[in-house]
């Protein structure tokens, strides 16, 4: 039984999971699969415990019940090419996104922490919008 996986681990562990081909994903045959890969049996607790895998296995599970609906073939070699470049493009592109979107919240996490504002006030829900007031009204 694995309790701890490391970094490594984790990223070998989605990647399996996200190149899932079988009809049927799940957390036994995850556990059985990645064995031989990480040198260890990790339990379904333990591979849920890491929100990386857990986002992975949802995302595969969803695909596998939408790739049952219909594939969508190209009709052609060059048209799949042309697909496959546009979609690493994209790729490219989000995960540039992605990043500039974490740089960004280190910058709002240490003016937070600079101005003593607490995780708690960070989490606050947003007011509430009341669409039956008009800009001139007052209650």
């Amino acid at each position: 039984m694995a309790k701890h996986l490391s970094r490594s681990d984790i990223k070998k562990i989605v990647s399996l999971i996200r190149g899932w081909d079988q009809q049927k994903i799940t957390w036994p045959a995850i556990c059985e699969v990645v064995e031989p890969h990480i040198g260890k049996h990790p339990t379904r607790q333990t591979l849920n415990a890491h929100q990386a895998i857990v986002e992975a296995y949802q995302a595969r599970k969803a695909a596998l019940k939408n790739e049952g609906v219909a594939k969508r073939r190209p009709a052609s070699l060059s048209i799949a090419a042309s697909r496959i470049a546009n979609l690493e493009a994209e790729v490219r592109e989000l995960k540039e996104q992605n990043r500039l979107y974490k740089q960004m919240f280190t910058v709002w996490q240490y003016n937070a922490y600079k101005r003593g504002l607490s995780e708690s006030q960070l989490n606050e829900p947003l007011p509430r919008v009341d669409r039956e007031r008009t800009d001139g009204e007052t209650r």
